[in-house]
């Protein structure tokens, strides 16, 4: 450990002390979702199932709750509850990654962990310079940098980052969210035999070809899997102008499907498809566990969406992590649930109620909370409009073939919305945690996530109708996600 790097760790740990106590009075301080300890908390990075255990790191600014020179910071569990807080895996202490060590990947190779990621470098005028980094970990814990394996290829602007590696057929392949020369948006693919000496292969996607050729300047954090017999391609274009109910975020996250040829260092694709229809959603991450599910974590924001208006930036922290989702494809279509294990969180017993509505809104005795999951089964609305208002500062709606998710603007107060088409509506699973929802429709057909910001006494969740509608509805009180003790 250079003297730097020793000197940053020191630094954001004081930041972490000083600001605890601010930090833990916060209201809006979420239960059972991941946060920083302090200062701003952005993209998943590495995620990975290694030796028994998931590890999520993420982009962290220990600071302030503003972006710059990222730290990653690191996180552990067995299931899903119980999260351990573990060193700080990277700061930015070397030349080639001193304003920043950006996002990346995780990939176990003879039993260690060989993490990549971005080093940032920008001199005094603001010109960047990029490089795709390897550190490698014997213990999940402590990494040793290995400095820069990939330089920027030629075509490209040095807006080029956050690796994604995966093992395929006995070779290492890896793609790069990138920005063309012309300003297109592309994924640049390389390959290689040992995870340091890398080839690069040209474009993936994007760049001026294919149904991503003008498709916003810039992708960032690609990730390409198979999932089931089909091969996903999940970006986050930036670029895009709304279009009716889709891209109304200012950045969008979602996914493509299609065929990877590795012989052919090509890719076959469809069209874009958004991953999450609500408010705050961006640079999703996905791994496969032993039990062979693809995993995704993703960051609960947006880049430059309002960020420093979050009632959280007075309490010294801002942002968080989605629940864990496990993916699976239907048809073409890819649905997202929440992780079974999220049910250890549950405090006691459902409680359930059978009800039919009928031109009238109220509250079920006991389906309140400010942390709580809520099962809504069985939806049967032959015609007018279904709605679950959530403390008074968000509304789910179903009205026409229309799903909408509304809340009130933390900008301004003002009722905002986010919607997509469905055919019908027959379920909903919705996870409330104090500042966030996140709203899983049809098992998990489409998916909403939004942070709001209600009254701190505000517990009523009411539900409505306009004609009739019959549904079942079960919910639990959710517990506070375990912590470890924090690493010093």
């Amino acid at each position: 450990m250079s003297t730097k790097d020793r000197e940053l760790r020191e630094r954001a740990y004081e930041s972490v002390e000083k600001y605890k106590e601010t930090v833990n009075k916060d209201p809006y301080r979420l239960h059972y979702h991941i946060m920083p300890p302090v200062g701003l908390l952005n993209d998943p990075n590495g995620f990975i199932h290694w030796n028994g255990r998931y590890h999520l790191f993420y982009q962290w600014m220990p600071f302030k709750t503003g972006h710059g020179a990222k730290f990653w910071g690191h996180v552990s569990t067995e299931d899903f509850i119980n999260w351990r807080e573990e060193e700080i895996a990277l700061t930015p202490s070397e030349w080639y990654e001193k304003n920043g060590c950006y996002s990346g990947s995780a990939i176990e190779h003879d039993g260690k962990m060989y993490i990549f990621y971005t080093g940032n470098v920008k001199d005094e005028n603001g010109n960047r310079e990029t490089y795709q980094c390897l550190g490698i970990s014997e213990d999940g814990v402590n990494v040793e940098k290995k400095g820069p394996v990939v330089e920027l290829p030629e075509g490209y602007t040095p807006h080029f980052r956050d690796p994604k590696v995966w093992k395929q057929d006995d070779q290492f392949y890896m793609v790069v969210g990138a920005q063309t020369l012309d300003k297109k948006g592309a994924v640049a693919l390389f390959s290689s035999d040992n995870l340091t000496a890398w080839s690069y292969e040209g474009d993936l996607a994007g760049g001026g070809k294919g149904p991503l050729k003008d498709f916003g300047y810039m992708f960032e954090c690609p990730d390409l899997f198979s999932l089931g017999e089909k091969d996903m391609l999940i970006i986050s274009p930036q670029g895009l102008k709304p279009d009716g109910m889709k891209y109304r975020n200012v950045y969008q996250s979602g996914y493509v499907v299609g065929y990877f040829d590795p012989k052919g260092k090509s890719y076959d694709h469809g069209e874009f498809e958004e991953l999450d229809r609500g408010f705050d959603f961006y640079a999703p991450q996905t791994t496969e566990d032993s039990k062979g599910r693809r995993l995704m974590f993703a960051w609960m924001s947006v880049p430059d969406q309002n960020e420093q208006d979050h009632p959280t930036v007075e309490y010294q922290w801002l942002h968080n992590m989605t629940l864990p989702r496990e993916l699976k494809m239907v048809g073409d279509k890819l649905y997202q649930l929440p992780v079974e294990e999220l049910e250890g969180l549950r405090i006691g017993e459902a409680l359930s109620h059978r009800v039919t509505l009928r031109n009238e809104v109220r509250e079920l005795e006991g389906v309140n909370g400010r942390a709580v999951e809520l099962r809504v089964n069985d939806i049967s609305l032959v015609e007018g409009w279904f709605e679950i208002a959530i403390h008074d500062a968000a509304r789910i709606v179903y009205s026409n073939g229309v799903f909408t998710l509304e809340r009130k603007s933390y900008v301004d107060g003002t009722v905002e919305n986010r919607q997509c088409i469905l055919e019908k509506l027959d379920s909903l699973t919705i996870y409330i945690d104090t500042s966030s929802v996140e709203v899983f429709v049809n098992g998990g057909e489409e998916v909403f996530t939004a942070r709001y910001y209600p009254a701190a006494s505000q517990r009523s969740i009411t539900f409505g109708a306009s004609k009739e509608c019959s549904f079942s509805v079960e919910k639990w009180d959710l517990g506070k996600r375990g912590d470890g003790s924090a690493a010093s």
